[in-house]
């Protein structure tokens, strides 16, 4: 009987709960990392008042923690439709569009989010990562310059103007921004690589630059693959062998790894370990017709059939290849 009591009395209580309840509920299972719970909070919230414009927002925000983009935005579009005057849902759902690649719409937002408070300097920043996906790359340096003349200290907008003025070849410029971010964050291991590979295109010594990156983040792919290819060009072709291994044990897709692992085994004369990595290279990129040409060379060195492998890459633009074929294989 005290049982039953009790269970009647739990459920007169939460049917006392109101829609702010489950909202403070939903916040507090988010805290502690339980985002589907969360979720469920603010439906609920939802279901008991409608119009509550900041639960549409909140619910929407964690459907995007939870990768249900879609999802997020159909929240924001309800939170928008129950208040146009909050901006942060403007940020939201441009993030949510960004991710889902629609730029455009992303950039529309985060205008909007800025003509409601020109002053606030994440919104700038958003849409110029969203111009320079693009190719608006003076467009973006205009929104990050925006960016940091209202946040001096915003390390993320120097890192990515820098990557939009090296992208502009305005190296030396890139290469201040670079250094800046690197100024306000010592532990930034994507500024110490975007600074390797400016610092590359000026004919300036890098590879301190990759050797940091790679320091402060030992699972950063790009950067072993590009040390990878300097230590190639220097001839230290073992060296190169063993970042180019790393970077496909992180990344085991990347077929400019086993390419250029590849050509780092032919040079060593290892031309069976070449032709696997070639032969890797052309299975993730069918297209890849410096791989054909290279296996060639590989199957010619140890006596096998290679016309073929010339005759692909000459079908694929290669001209190289095509002088190749005509020479031994007519």
């Amino acid at each position: 009987m005290k049982k039953l009591f009790f269970l009647i009395l739990l459920s007169l209580l939460y049917s006392c709960q109101t829609a702010e309840d489950y909202q403070n509920q939903g916040f507090s299972n988010a805290e502690l990392g339980n985002n589907d719970e969360a979720i469920s909070n603010f439906t609920k919230a939802i279901e008991l008042n409608p119009d509550y414009a900041d639960a549409y927002y909140f619910r929407g925000h964690f459907k995007s923690m939870s990768l249900d983009y879609n999802g997020a935005i159909d929240d924001f579009n309800k939170a928008i439709e129950l208040n146009p005057g909050n901006l942060i849902t403007y940020i939201g759902r441009g993030d949510a569009k960004a991710i889902l690649k629609d730029y455009y719409g992303a950039i529309g937002d985060f205008t909007k989010a800025i003509e409601l408070n020109p002053d606030y300097a994440r919104a700038y920043y958003n849409r110029g990562n969203s111009k320079a996906t693009l190719k608006d790359y003076y467009g973006a340096i205009d929104d990050f310059n925006r960016a940091i003349e209202l946040k001096p200290a915003y390390i993320s907008a120097y890192h990515e103007r820098g990557i939009s003025k090296a992208t502009l070849k305005d190296y030396n410029k890139a290469i201040a921004d670079f250094n800046k971010a690197i100024e306000l964050n010592p532990d930034y291991a994507a500024a110490y690589y975007f600074r390797g590979n400016t610092k590359k295109k000026l004919g300036k010594s890098f590879y301190d630059d990759y050797n940091k990156a790679i320091e402060l983040d030992p699972n950063y792919v790009d950067a072993y693959y590009f040390r990878g290819d300097l230590k190639d060009s220097l001839k230290d072709y073992y060296g190169a062998i063993t970042d180019f291994t790393k970077a496909i044990e992180l990344n085991p897709d990347y077929a400019n790894a086993y390419y250029n692992r590849g050509n780092s085994k032919a040079n060593l004369k290892d031309y069976y370990g070449a032709i696997d990595d070639f032969t890797k290279a052309i299975e993730l990129n069918p297209d890849y017709a410096n791989a054909y040409y290279n296996r060639g060379n590989s199957k010619k060195k140890l006596g096998k059939i290679f016309c073929s492998d010339y005759n692909k890459a000459c079908e694929l633009g290669d001209s190289i290849s095509c002088n190749q074929f005509n020479n031994f294989c007519k």
